[in-house]
């Protein structure tokens, strides 16, 4: 306690909103594979389980864009402990007798916690643009890269989790565990966290929810693309190949996806490091082209590779390793960017717009793992990610090549 007394406001400022977005990050991926896993045990095809996170992604889409309004008017604060409540109730909706967890009630428990997920992570990401100096962009690009990396880290714990709860206590048991723990953090959070962080001076309208940047737009029409190129294979196609063809049971699935995303969530936090930190430089438009470029290829790569008589586990583990660390940096680089480019007043706006193309390509890619793997397989959904990718690099050619 004495060590946290030292430390300066916006540090002590910067670990409490780190601290929520690390909590909210476990019982959502956990979540995220307690529902796949559990209902695909039912008998649920790929299209079905993926119609159960429509919702989660749909208001996602409108959580990020409205939510940075909200931001700007009430305070981060606020809307982060908005999003912790949330998230609460859409996990003791799910504690309901088996006979009640129909797929509409599930669909609007998910519509919940889409809605808690996207005020969390607007306001931890816009956070940390009022937390660091201005000018100081090496420090902010690090900032970033840490609480990217650390909640993509923690989202694979909870991929674990997840998996290892549905196996001790069942699916009502495990949801029922995780709401009890995250209330107590929201409890904290309600005392701790600083009132009217990131309200802005002027208050913005209803009009000024859509970004008047060019380098926004563009940065968010790439993100669009990159995120549904990651969904429309994991989300739904990967772990139902891994149990259907491969015979994984669930601590196994649960397990190397963990294991997946932890990796993915390492590589994220040292991302500055691969992108011109040791030069003294920070990332810019030319960058984020050339990243998204070297992945472009690589799913269609592994889907060649299945197609072929080498060993499928080999050819998909291998293949999903390196698209992790590759996926990485990208996401990373994108989410130093947004940050930078956004304005001081009212930065939730800039941030909650952009994180709105993102859930919109989490939408898109969601829905396609479902339909793409249903109808044509696991390599078909590689494909559209390959062409999603390449996608995201064109369009990154728009962006401003010099910070």
């Amino acid at each position: 306690m004495h060590t946290l007394s030292n430390l300066s406001p916006e540090v002590r400022q910067y670990l409490l909103v780190t601290g929520n977005y690390w909590a909210f990050t476990l019982t959502d991926g956990a979540l995220r594979m307690l529902v796949v896993l559990h209902f695909h045990g039912l008998g649920y095809s790929p299209l079905e389980i993926a119609a159960l996170f429509l919702f989660y992604e749909f208001f996602g889409v409108v959580t990020n864009l409205v939510g940075g309004w909200l931001g700007a008017h009430l305070g981060l604060n606020r809307t982060m402990n908005l999003g912790l409540g949330l998230q609460v109730l859409a996990l003791l909706m799910l504690t309901v007798p088996a006979a009640m967890l129909t797929v509409p009630w599930v669909m609007a428990a998910q519509a919940l916690s889409g809605i808690a997920k996207d005020l969390n992570k607007m306001s931890a990401k816009s956070s940390i643009k009022l937390l660091v100096a201005d000018g100081q962009q090496g420090t902010l690009y690090h900032w970033v890269a840490l609480l990217t990396g650390s909640k993509n880290a923690l989202k694979g714990v909870g991929f674990f989790l997840g998996g290892a709860l549905l196996a001790l206590l069942g699916f009502s048991g495990a949801v029922l565990a995780m709401a009890a723990v995250l209330a107590l953090i929201w409890l904290g959070s309600l005392a701790t966290l600083k009132k009217d962080l990131g309200k802005a001076k002027s208050k913005p309208k209803f009009r000024d929810l859509l970004s008047k940047s060019r380098a926004i737009n563009i940065l968010s029409a790439a993100r669009l693309f990159l995120f549904g190129a990651r969904d429309v294979w994991f989300v739904v196609a990967l772990p139902v190949y891994l149990a259907s063809t491969f015979g994984w049971d669930f601590w196994l699935v649960g397990g190397f996806l963990a294991v997946w995303v932890i990796g993915y969530g390492i590589v994220q936090s040292f991302a500055p490091y691969f992108t011109g930190k040791r030069r003294g430089q920070v990332p810019d438009g030319r960058a984020a082209f050339g990243w998204a470029l070297s992945l472009a290829g690589l799913p269609a790569a592994i889907a060649l590779g299945l197609d072929t008589g080498l060993s499928a586990q080999a050819v998909l583990i291998g293949g999903l390793l390196l698209f992790g660390a590759l996926f990485a940096v990208n996401s990373s680089l994108h989410s130093y960017l947004i940050v930078s480019y956004a304005k001081e007043d009212g930065v939730s706006l800039d941030v909650g717009f952009y994180y709105m193309s993102n859930a919109l390509g989490r939408l898109l890619g969601t829905l396609l793992s479902g339909w793409v793997f249903q109808a044509y397989g696991l390599t078909a959904c590689l494909w559209v990610s390959s062409l999603f990718v390449l996608l995201a690099a064109l369009i990154s050619l728009g962006l401003p090549k010099v910070r």
